[in-house]
């Protein structure tokens, strides 16, 4: 399963936002990444290169590769609705996503990784693709055989949910998916309107 597996810190300073959660080391160093580091002068950004900027941003938050970045995008503009927010809706949709906002792991990455090695089920049966778009009303769980896993019960235990359309019971290790979230509970700070200008270039 390909992935992005380079230096996170960086990532997030090149953003200048802790895209992958709580980093000391983000903290400390807060500024874009180089060999002058803070007192570099940097060239004001074109408008594409903002753009580009905003893509790349959202495709490190949610751990994509370009492809499959663009084949969402792609999905995301023959539905229904605002392109960007229906984008952002799907990016949410993600099984990965959907068993980090329950805490069920630390990261992304970290719910990636479970996922794939089969620790995970929908609607009672186990899911190994981090990519399944999950549908509101859908129920995921925690395997019976892997409810004490120490990683997983290491997350639960420093996690809550803090997401509305979301809900998650501690006894059966499983939450319900209940709706699509509008854009104003989504809490990256993703700019999707400057993603949309990029693809419509």
């Amino acid at each position: 399963m390909a992935r992005y597996t380079g230096p996170r810190t960086k990532i997030a300073r090149k953003f200048g936002d802790p895209i992958y959660g709580p980093d000391k080391s983000f903290d400390k160093k807060n500024y874009p990444p180089g060999h002058h580091g803070i007192n570099k002068k940097r060239r004001k950004l074109s408008e594409y290169g903002l753009q580009l900027r905003e893509k790349q941003k959202a495709k490190y938050t949610y751990g994509l590769l370009e492809r499959q970045f663009a084949n969402l995008f792609d999905k995301a503009s023959r539905s229904k609705g605002v392109t960007g927010e229906v984008l952002l809706q799907l990016l949410e949709s993600r099984l990965d996503n959907l068993v980090f906002r329950m805490g069920i792991a630390p990261t992304r990455s970290g719910a990636r990784q479970l996922v794939s090695h089969r620790h995970i089920t929908v609607n009672g049966d186990v899911v190994s693709i981090p990519s399944f778009i999950v549908k509101p009303g859908d129920v995921i769980g925690v395997r019976e055989k892997s409810k004490s896993l120490e990683i997983i019960q290491d997350s639960l235990s420093s996690r809550r949910v803090n997401v509305s359309w979301l809900t998650w019971d501690p006894a059966s290790m499983t939450g319900k998916y209940l709706n699509q979230p509008e854009r104003d509970q989504i809490p990256e700070t993703i700019k999707e309107q400057l993603i949309v200008e990029l693809y419509s270039k």
